[in-house]
């Protein structure tokens, strides 16, 4: 069955002027951008290795067919639940490879955010508050690679790994999910597991000839830096990123993984995704963001399900375990999330359509609390009835189970800002 996805998006690339031209607006505008604590923070983060690896199951997972089955009610649809390797716990039968990972998930199931339109719903998930007129506020990688990435590393902070469905839209340039934060913040799309485009040095050009090009730029930037030219030392920095990620391309190389951990994973786009996202984590992207879309069944949900979830189980599982096994999950917040979940009651066409008041997420790794359950919503799942918790919150545990911390603002051109929405707070319950 082939599906094509109700909101379409292209899949974005980045050339090395894109970095060169964003990299350079964020070190341009940087003097107004006042420290988030700047020495504080580093003196607190300076042992810290933590990462996020964030899992967005875009157009909205059916919690009703993923984390919180309700079967043998008149909202549960055919499938049943199964048990897993957390006793107690039951998932769907979609999830059979998954369900023996629970031992490592912790499943929130009392979210509700009140906003079933995708694209605000999005938002909140992604950036932890409504949308407002006056301001854009950065996403969740962009603001994990402002606060905890270190700023002397070679690799982008923030790597998005799109669903390679969406190649057929038009291409959009990375970085522009930082907002105030600044391009440099922003992250790096990948689309087809392949290294980013324009990051080669010419055929043209030998070795030595780009290294002495090299050095005599350096050597001109030094002798201007010492006038204080501030937009010598924007291109200074924008030009030493751009040649660490080209002396770094081998990274996001796929191909360069063993063909027994392809075969494990599997062949389609978002099994390479997660090969590529362990990949990434272990050679210490701060904040990896995996894509799989195709959620929003309106229309035959079961069979949608039965597809897409057949697709993210067994390599999501497999990630999960390698993570473990190789002592990545515990320096690693796993947060698997959509923007909202679907309807309890079916529709006429065998769909579930939009529904906020009531869903659920998975979390795995450092800064969480014991798996297992936390909330829990009524027997025909249309309420929450036990700790009840929303975007604000989420927004606020998933930077500090990373070792954040979300009381802190960011100084935008005078104005200050906070991390996270100040009337919220973390949820205290699942931080370790």
């Amino acid at each position: 069955m082939t599906r094509h996805a109700a909101c379409g998006s292209g899949s974005h690339f980045l050339a090395r002027r894109q970095l060169l031209g964003g990299l350079l607006g964020a070190v341009t505008t940087a003097g107004r951008f006042a420290p988030v604590g700047q020495a504080e923070l580093a003196a607190e983060l300076e042992h810290s290795n933590r990462q996020m690896l964030i899992i967005f199951l875009d157009g909205a997972v059916s919690q009703l067919e993923s984390w919180d089955p309700k079967d043998a009610t008149d909202t549960g649809g055919p499938f049943q639940s199964i048990s897993t390797s957390r006793p107690g716990v039951a998932v769907s039968e979609l999830l059979p490879y998954t369900a023996k990972q629970l031992h490592h998930l912790l499943l929130v199931r009392g979210i509700n955010t009140k906003e079933n339109n995708h694209a605000k719903g999005k938002y909140l998930m992604t950036k932890g508050r409504r949308q407002e007129p006056s301001t854009d506020y950065p996403d969740l990688g962009a603001v994990t690679s402002r606060l905890i990435a270190d700023p002397r590393g070679k690799l982008p902070g923030f790597v998005h790994l799109e669903d390679g469905r969406r190649a057929a839209g038009k291409p959009t340039a990375s970085g522009r999910d930082a907002a105030y934060l600044g391009p440099r913040y922003g992250s790096l799309v990948i689309g087809d597991c392949r290294p980013p485009k324009h990051t080669e040095r010419l055929a043209g050009l030998s070795a030595e000839s780009d290294r002495l090009r090299r050095l005599f730029r350096r050597r001109l930037n030094d002798r201007f830096a010492r006038r204080g030219n501030a937009a010598t030392r924007a291109f200074a920095a924008s030009f030493e990123q751009a040649e660490q990620l080209m002396l770094n391309r081998q990274v996001f190389d796929v191909t360069r993984e063993p063909a027994a951990d392809h075969r494990r994973y599997g062949t389609h786009g978002f099994a390479q995704n997660c090969l590529l996202a362990r990949r990434l984590l272990e050679q210490g992207v701060t904040c990896v963001k995996v894509v799989h879309t195709n959620y929003d069944t309106h229309n035959e949900n079961f069979n949608h399900h039965l597809e897409q979830l057949g697709e993210f189980d067994r390599p999501f599982a497999t990630l999960i375990e390698d993570l473990a096994e190789r002592e990545i999950l515990k320096r690693t917040l796993v947060v698997v999330m959509s923007e909202f979940g679907r309807t309890p009651k079916i529709n006429s066409k065998f769909g579930r359509d939009h529904w906020s008041k009531a869903w659920s997420l998975a979390l795995a790794g450092c800064g969480i609390q014991a798996p297992g359950v936390f909330g829990r919503t009524n027997d025909n799942g249309t309420e929450v009835v036990e700790h009840e918790v929303d975007h604000r919150q989420l927004f606020h545990t998933f930077l500090r189970a990373v070792g954040a911390d979300t009381r802190r603002h960011f100084d935008v051109n005078g104005r200050p800002i906070p991390v996270a929405d100040p009337a919220a707070a973390p949820i205290a319950e699942i931080l370790s």
